[in-house]
């Protein structure tokens, strides 16, 4: 392979293991300021437990992503020097954006939240947790600024081949942006929703619960119920949006070869792109016109509209299908579970959650269901922008290095076994923590309480 394409697999690996972690944490933060809103209203101890677990779990995953998130960024230099040469003068500004407001406000409140019990007041606190929440927002803003306008770039001019800024406005809030962050947040949500829900559930089956145990199950539940079929929504409206920027991602990953009016939906087939077809096709006649133009007499155009300009079909086409399939079933589960609990609730059984053996090994078994969800909507993203770099303005060849190619794949095989490494070590740590929950004190006592009503 040519150093354009292990640049390209390195990369991917690089940000394949990088966004695991900021998947989990960007919505788990808010999480944890529930839990402790739920404690200091209620002063329920088991909501404590709850906050002080799931804090050493955003500890841990927040660490891997800090880390991987740093080599990720030395890549730009080494493996894509063209890239910030021709876009340095958006991409690194709005990088830096990240630094100076997301890294910084996480960097320095994140002690405070995880090493200030008993040494700062609630009030503190529970600020401190809200920073750290609004700090992981804020950095998935800045990144998915950037990666949307490489998707549908806007506000710009090229001069001497390299693009300039005239309008932030538009760089920032680029045409796909407000799609592609909302879904994002959402799919963090039910990421962290699933973990939380697996490891309580793994809690539950090994007989290693706590109070928190119960009131952490209860929350991912209904924050999964309730983001599924938003991230559904969310998705069809960045599926308009798509098609309407990017025709030639939308032909691949629902197999359109020849441009027609009423389109069938593909279910499932073998795309050949050799052959221009794809094979054994299980269709839906006019399907693909109602669900991505929301018309069933709607034209699409297809593969053939792009020659030399489109990304290979097969990756995305069945990315696609994983992460639907995928995201359908966490629907399932979710609304199942919820169903359950609400039936418990009615039949007055307690603050304990009482689910099916059969429910809670679900539960386990998909604990990171998110993230292969996440993965395949991130392959249907990036592989669906090839062969540009900037979507229609800056091609991928162009801007990739020129270091020879056993150095590259000498680095891959290097990442690749750090990763595998440090990916098997986290789940065996989650599963450990699961396993042997530290019981913490109570954080206040009567004598505190009086002082603090004082």
């Amino acid at each position: 392979m040519d150093a354009l394409i292990l640049s390209r697999i390195q990369f991917a690996a690089n940000i394949s293991f990088h966004i695991l972690f900021p998947t989990i944490t960007i919505a788990l933060c808010w999480f944890l300021l529930f839990f402790r809103l739920r404690f200091l209203k209620t002063r329920d101890p088991a909501w404590e437990e709850a906050y002080y677990f799931w804090t050493k779990v955003f500890a841990l995953t927040f660490a891997l992503g800090v880390v991987s998130g740093i080599v990720m960024s030395f890549q730009f230099g080494t493996n894509w020097p063209g890239f910030m040469e021709k876009t340095g003068d958006i991409s690194g500004p709005l990088l830096g954006y990240e630094v100076l407001t997301a890294f910084f406000l996480e960097a320095s409140f994140l002690g405070i939240m995880l090493f200030g019990r008993g040494r700062v007041s609630e009030r503190v606190h529970l600020m401190a947790t809200m920073l750290v929440a609004a700090g992981t927002t804020l950095s998935a803003f800045w990144i998915l600024s950037l990666n949307s306008w490489m998707q549908t770039p806007a506000g710009f001019e090229i001069v001497d081949g390299k693009f300039i800024p005239v309008d932030w406005l538009s760089v920032v809030f680029n045409p796909s942006f407000p799609y592609r962050f909302t879904h994002k947040l959402l799919a963090s949500t039910l990421t962290a929703s699933f973990l939380i829900a697996g490891l309580c559930a793994w809690q539950l089956i090994k007989g290693s619960a706590t109070g928190g145990t119960h009131k952490a199950l209860r929350t991912a539940i209904v924050a999964a119920s309730v983001a599924m079929p938003l991230q559904f929504l969310v998705g069809d409206m960045h599926g308009l949006n798509t098609l309407e920027h990017q025709p030639a991602k939308i032909a691949a990953l629902e197999g359109i070869w020849q441009t027609e009016k009423s389109a069938p939906l593909t279910l499932f087939g073998w795309p050949d792109e050799a052959a221009g077809t794809t094979h054994y096709a299980v269709k839906i006649p006019k399907m693909a016109s109602l669900i991505l133009a929301h018309d069933m007499d709607a034209e699409l155009k297809g593969l053939n509209e792009f020659p030399g300009a489109h990304p290979p079909v097969a990756p995305i086409f069945w990315a696609f299908r994983v992460m639907v399939g995928v995201g359908s079933l966490m629907l399932l589960v979710a609304w199942v579970a919820a169903w359950l609990l609400w039936r418990q609730r009615r039949a007055g059984s307690g603050a304990q959650v009482v689910l099916p053996r059969p429910m809670l090994y679900t539960l386990a078994g998909m604990t990171f269901s998110g993230w292969l969800a996440t993965l395949s909507g991130w392959y249907v993203t990036e592989i669906g922008r090839q062969p540009f770099i900037v979507y229609g303005h800056l091609r991928t060849a162009e801007v990739a290095t020129s270091l020879p190619s056993p150095l590259i794949a000498a680095t891959l095989t290097a990442y690749l076994i750090v990763y595998g490494l440090l990916l098997v070590t986290y789940v065996g740590v989650l599963k450990y923590m699961a396993e042997h929950p530290v019981k913490h004190p109570p954080e206040s006592t009567p004598a505190t309480l009086g002082k603090a009503g004082a």
